[in-house]
């Protein structure tokens, strides 16, 4: 009897620790991880290029923890507020723990109010106001006026949300300098351009999926054809942007590879307007991942080149 008694507790113990383990993912997820991977990079840049906390690991990973709960804050905000249109999606309504019912829209909202305070908090105590109000007006902007006020309202949504998610070079630089400086801005702007393409070839790629949303998204509101134009547009201004860092300082190894780079965006959205199909579109969104890492590494690259380590 014994012994049943003591499996019978083990069992019910590793429940309760799958069911917490569970739990915490969950809260992870409503900070969209995959998506923060872009945002940390993007910021980690913006300090390497900046240079001036490389000897500094813990300040440079308070930056990095600090980029993570306010971007996860937003990306929990924009979770509760689009439960319904994630549960009308086939791509988000399993996947979400919202939408799936594994966690109360309640306990979201509180999740996302922490971590978003103490983000703040983190980037104004540990470093600097400004810092601070940058991380808080990023919230504030991509949570409230565009998730609810503009995304539901007009088919250039994902332009607009771009500006918040360009936001990490800035607030990076910000942090561990105390300023905002032309270089930082710049690689916002890249991460701006870059958006629209991005985001809309994986639109193209779910079409079927984002009819069933009800938001005005471009592929839905105005055809694949003026998508994949748009598409083409913003990659040609995304390749002109991307050689402005070298009149900024980024000259030792970064202009010839963003040149390519910048190329092959354009080659890549010209292939699948001409010959449009889900893979086509797919493929623009895959490489655009790719783009970006490697824009950025090799900025990366090109600050420490330059300094000489």
């Amino acid at each position: 009897m014994s012994i049943k008694i003591r499996a019978g507790a083990e069992s019910v113990e590793m429940e309760r620790d799958f069911s917490l383990r569970r739990r915490l993912v969950d809260f992870v997820l409503l900070t969209k991880p995959r998506v923060m991977t872009l945002v940390l990079f993007t910021g980690i840049a913006a300090i390497v290029v900046e240079g001036s906390r490389l000897s500094d690991p813990a300040s440079m990973l308070l930056v990095v923890l600090g980029l993570y709960l306010t971007g996860g804050s937003a990306n929990a905000f924009n979770q509760y507020f689009e439960v319904d249109v994630d549960s009308r999606m086939t791509r988000t309504s399993r996947k979400r723990p919202l939408p799936d019912g594994r966690l109360r829209p309640a306990h979201a909202l509180l999740f996302a109010i922490a971590i978003g305070l103490a983000g703040v908090a983190l980037f104004t105590l540990a470093f600097n106001l400004l810092a601070g109000v940058l991380s808080l007006a990023t919230i504030i902007f991509y949570s409230f006026i565009y998730t609810l006020l503009l995304k539901p309202k007009t088919h250039l949504n994902i332009v607009i949300g771009g500006a918040a998610g360009a936001m990490a070079p800035v607030i990076a630089w910000a942090a561990v300098s105390g300023s905002v400086a032309a270089t930082p801005l710049l690689m916002a702007l890249i991460v701006f351009l870059w958006t629209p393409p991005h985001f809309w070839a994986l639109a193209l790629s779910f079409r079927e999926d984002y009819e069933k949303s009800g938001l005005p998204m471009l592929p839905v509101v105005k055809g694949v054809d003026s998508t994949l134009r748009q598409m083409l547009v913003y990659s040609i201004a995304l390749a002109v942007a991307s050689v402005l860092p070298a009149l900024t300082g980024a000259q030792a190894i970064y202009l010839a590879p963003a040149v390519a780079l910048g190329a092959m965006f354009i080659w890549k959205t010209s292939q699948a307007a001409r010959s449009f199909s889900r893979d086509s579109s797919w493929r623009v969104f895959r490489f655009s991942l790719s783009y970006l890492f490697l824009l950025f590494a090799i900025m990366m690259a090109d600050s420490i080149v330059s300094r000489g380590l």
